[in-house]
């Protein structure tokens, strides 16, 4: 998960999608995870030889990557991971605490039988993460479990816009899952969720996504002094 310089090797997926679209989405996804740790340099040479593509969508994809704030390209010194900006981790918590907990007193109120399906096949697969201690495949849970919650309550465009300015809060939860080995407590919070939409209790609701989302923020002073080399 956590891993050093070496080398990337990243098959690139056939099937449809631009070969842009397909290395901005991989990188992403290596940066987010922390395959390509914060600091990490990369070339057009080195990623292309990777993904079998020629420099153009690399290139192409920094410049994407670099206006998201997840990669520096410096002139005549290369391209680099950024470092994790515990600014904008806040501020990317402070947007999704005040949206996510608008949202489950919605699903308080009324969520569909279905997605109610979704949320506790979600919650049954996050026992099976924690048992194998999966910290990549926790997080991808997670994701889904909060994104159930805004599709239930049609909100789907308010969390795509949420992910707009989540890379760096999801690089700092994913050391967090890194350096954490109980991740029982996180289930316990996402069942105490499910239970409160299905007692239709509002109040509870919002107080335990509340004490969800703070939990970063209350390791961050931690991920930072174990990784000051991650931090900006």
């Amino acid at each position: 998960m956590v891993t050093g310089g070496g080398e990337v090797e990243i098959p690139l997926p056939a099937g449809s999608g631009s070969a842009g679209n397909i290395v901005y989405n991989k990188l992403k996804q290596q940066i987010v995870s922390l395959e390509l740790p914060p600091g990490r340099s990369l070339s057009e040479k080195e990623m292309s030889l990777a993904f079998e593509v020629s420099r153009t969508p690399v290139r192409e994809s920094f410049v994407r990557l670099a206006q998201e704030g997840l990669l520096l390209v410096l002139p005549q010194r290369g391209t680099r991971v950024a470092l994790i900006d515990s600014d904008l981790v806040e501020e990317a918590r402070f947007m999704r605490e005040q949206l996510e907990k608008a949202v489950i007193r919605l699903a308080c109120a009324s969520f569909p039988k279905d997605k109610l399906i979704e949320l506790e096949a979600n919650l049954t697969a996050q026992q099976e993460s924690i048992e194998r201690h999966d910290g990549k495949e926790m997080f991808e849970l997670d994701e889904a479990f909060h994104r159930i919650l805004f599709e239930g309550c049609r909100k789907q465009g308010t969390w795509n816009v949420i992910q707009q300015m989540n890379a760096h809060l999801n690089r700092s939860r994913m050391l967090w899952l890194s350096a954490d080995p109980n991740w029982s407590h996180l289930y316990e919070q996402h069942k105490e969720m499910v239970d409160a939409i299905r007692r239709q209790d509002g109040d509870y609701a919002e107080h335990i996504m509340q004490e969800h989302l703070s939990l970063i923020i209350s390791n961050l002073t931690v991920l930072k002094e174990k990784h000051p080399d991650y931090f900006k």
